[in-house]
C-alpha cells in the first residue's frame, strides 16, 4: 500500500500539535504543588537521600529516563521496578528518601501497592500523574500533575500526549533543581567524562591553545614592520608583545590592529608596535575550561585570547578559529 504524502503529513503534524498542546496545558498549570515538590527534592539532595523514580509500562520508561537525568544533574537516583519491587528490590530504599510514582491514570494496581510499603520505610511519597482525584494522588503527600487534553492516538489507547507532558514535566523539575543547587560546567563535565560531551566539557585551555612555533611572541619595542613578518610565518592573526625585560605580557596586535595602524600615515611599519597594540588585552590560564575560553570570546567580542602562566608571561594563544573544530562551540 502506497500511503498517500498529504495524508502522511497531515497526521503526523496533528499528533505533534496535540502532544504540544499537552505540554503548554501542563505549563500552565504549573502552580504550588510544583514548588512543593520542587522544595522537597531539594531538601533530600542536600541531606544526601536519594531520588527514587518507580512506575509500570510506559511509564517505568519515563521513569527511568528521569533517573539518568537527575543522576547527571548530581542528584542521587534510582529506578525502582514496581513488580521487582515487592519481590527483594526495595533493599535500595532508606528512610528519608523521595519517591515519585509514575502513574498516569493513578490507578495502576502495581505502583497502588508500593504505596503503604514505601510509606513504612519513612519515604516521602509523590504522586506523577494525570489524574489529581485518582487513588495514587489521595495517598501521597506531594502530586506533581501534568495535564493532557486527549492523546495524539486516533484509538485514544496508546499513551502519547501523557508520556510527552510527563517527561517534559519531569525534565522541567529537574532544570529548576540543577539552577537551584548552583550546578556548574566542573559539576555537569564530572557527570559525563566519557564520550563527546566530556570530551568537550573536559577539553582544557593547555588542550586546545596555540603554541611553540604557532605563537608569535616579541618585545613590545619591535617595529610594526616585524611584529606582522613574525605573525605572517606563524600564520596567526595575532601577536603577543612583553616587555622586552622581564617577559610579561604588555598587549596584543591583531590584524584589525595592522589594519588600522595603515591610517596613520605612509611611513607606519617603520613606527614601534607598541604604538597600536591593544593594551591589557584580555587573558587566560592553561588550566581554565575550553567552554571558560568560549564564554570570554562570546562576552568580549575578541577574535584571540592570549594564555599566560602565573608570572604573567605568554604560553599559549586562543584562536577563535579553532573552537568549531573542536566542537565546543
Amino acid at each position: 500500500m502506497t500511503l498517500d504524502s498529504t495524508f502522511v503529513l497531515r497526521r503526523a503534524r496533528q499528533a505533534l500539535r496535540i502532544e504540544q498542546e499537552a505540554i503548554e496545558a501542563t505549563r500552565q498549570a504549573l502552580g504550588a504543588d510544583f514548588v512543593a515538590v520542587t522544595r522537597a527534592l531539594h531538601e533530600a539532595v542536600a541531606a544526601g537521600r536519594k531520588i527514587i523514580f518507580t512506575g509500570v509500562g510506559k511509564s517505568a520508561h519515563i521513569a527511568q529516563k528521569l533517573a539518568g537525568t537527575f543522576n547527571s544533574t548530581g542528584a542521587s537516583s534510582c529506578f525502582l521496578d514496581a513488580t521487582q519491587a515487592l519481590h527483594g528490590d526495595l533493599g535500595m530504599v532508606a528512610e528519608g528518601d523521595l519517591a515519585l510514582i509514575l502513574s498516569n491514570s493513578g490507578q495502576t494496581d502495581e505502583v497502588l501497592k508500593l504505596v503503604p510499603v514505601l510509606r513504612r520505610f519513612g519515604v516521602k511519597l509523590v504522586a506523577f500523574t494525570a489524574k489529581p482525584d485518582s487513588d495514587l494522588a489521595h495517598g501521597c503527600e506531594l502530586r506533581l500533575i501534568y495535564v493532557v487534553p486527549k492523546e495524539a492516538c486516533p484509538l485514544a489507547l496508546a499513551p502519547t500526549a501523557s508520556t510527552t507532558a510527563a517527561l517534559a514535566l519531569g525534565d522541567a523539575l529537574a532544570m529548576v533543581l540543577l539552577e537551584a543547587r548552583g550546578l556548574t560546567r566542573d559539576d555537569f563535565a564530572r557527570f559525563h567524562p566519557a564520550g563527546n560531551l566530556g570530551r568537550v566539557l573536559l577539553l582544557k585551555v593547555g588542550d586546545i591553545m596555540r603554541a611553540g612555533d604557532r605563537l608569535p611572541v616579541a618585545p613590545d619595542s619591535i617595529t610594526l614592520q616585524d611584529a606582522i613578518l613574525r605573525m605572517t610565518k606563524a600564520r596567526s592573526g595575532s601577536i603577543a608583545l612583553v616587555h622586552p625585560k622581564n617577559g610579561k605580557l604588555t598587549g596584543i596586535l591583531t590584524d584589525g590592529d595592522f589594519r588600522r595602524s595603515a591610517l596613520t600615515g605612509p611611513d607606519f611599519l617603520q613606527k614601534t608596535v607598541s604604538t597600536f597594540m591593544t593594551r591589557t588585552p584580555k587573558t587566560i590560564s592553561t588550566d581554565a575550561l575550553g567552554v571558560e575560553a568560549l564564554r570570554m570570546f562570546e562576552a568580549h567580542k575578541i577574535d584571540d585570547l592570549i594564555v599566560v602562566d602565573a608570572k604573567g608571561k605568554p604560553v599559549g594563544l586562543v584562536d577563535g578559529q579553532d573552537l568549531p573544530k573542536l566542537k565546543i562551540v
